[in-house]
């Protein structure tokens, strides 16, 4: 496992003998009080893919950027040695005790893409431990035809990333339209040195945990405020689907953001760092 170059980085053991990757920030007055915001990047993003959101929040929010189970400087065991570190349960259960060991009793919840996914799930299992979810780019499932244009033209979305590893993998996506849509040459090759540093093993077991995750069923038990920021031009989410996502959660706020891609959270990143502070700012 890579260790991590961030002299800010800290590493959460969990019960199961896994660890969890995390950045703290936080530049709030100390003698203020203070809520903290989770940060959770989605399908092979991990910590450093947000570093442009600190300094937007962290001047009032502590600010925890979270690498998942197979991504960055996480532990990324092989599904097929250890299915039990992949199942909803597990992966849940690390996002509770890193707040538990970090001292929090309630978060907000950001979920960018797939991790979106999470945060529903969270809500709904856990409301005690959620003061307000933000999905970003979030679908509720990845249906077949998802999971093959994640393919690559490979036999499935995992082989996919075990045949060519993170890396190209990553170069494969980054052709498609509607998914990393940054035209910023120097961002695209620091995206594919950041993509790189998780293991194609681990994006495979990971990709596997998600083809079997469908949030749907937990739609009418979220209860806690939430926010969706909506991609209009993703190729994996549709703003229909984002609609549908709204109407079953009663009292949820819908923000469609015309981005390039399904990387609002970078090339509309303004914008929505705007909306998130303003959605915040409004909680009772």
């Amino acid at each position: 496992m890579p260790t991590s170059p961030d002299p800010h980085s800290q590493y959460i053991t969990h019960p199961s003998g896994e660890t969890s990757h995390i950045i703290v920030d936080d530049f709030a007055d100390p003698w203020k009080p203070r809520e903290t915001v989770l940060l959770q990047g989605g399908f092979a993003r991990h910590a450093a893919f947000f570093h442009h959101w600190v300094p937007a929040l962290s001047r009032q929010y502590r600010v925890v950027r979270r690498d998942l189970r197979g991504h960055g400087y996480s532990s990324a065991p092989a599904r097929a040695d250890k299915p039990a570190a992949y199942t909803l349960d597990a992966v849940l259960a690390d996002i509770v005790d890193t707040l538990d060991q970090l001292g929090v009793d309630r978060v907000h919840f950001f979920g960018e893409s797939t991790s979106g996914m999470l945060g529903m799930i969270l809500a709904a299992r856990h409301p005690e431990r959620v003061r307000s979810l933000t999905v970003c780019s979030s679908p509720t499932h990845l249906p077949p035809a998802t999971q093959g244009f994640l393919a690559m033209g490979r036999a499935s979305w995992p082989e996919a990333c075990r045949a060519l590893g993170s890396r190209g993998w990553g170069q494969e996506l980054a052709k498609l339209g509607g998914t990393m849509s940054s035209a910023d040459d120097g961002y695209r090759r620091w995206w594919l040195e950041q993509l790189s540093v998780s293991s194609g093993e681990g994006l495979a077991s990971y990709a596997e945990f998600l083809c079997t995750l469908d949030a749907r069923p937990y739609l009418g038990r979220i209860k806690v405020p939430m926010l969706i920021l909506a991609p209009t031009r993703s190729a994996a989410t549709k703003i229909e689907e984002q609609k549908e996502v709204q109407a079953q959660v009663p009292g949820s706020k819908l923000v469609p953001i015309d981005g390039a891609g399904h990387e609002i959270y970078v090339d509309s990143a303004e914008e929505c760092q705007n909306v998130y502070r303003e959605f915040l700012a409004a909680l009772p």
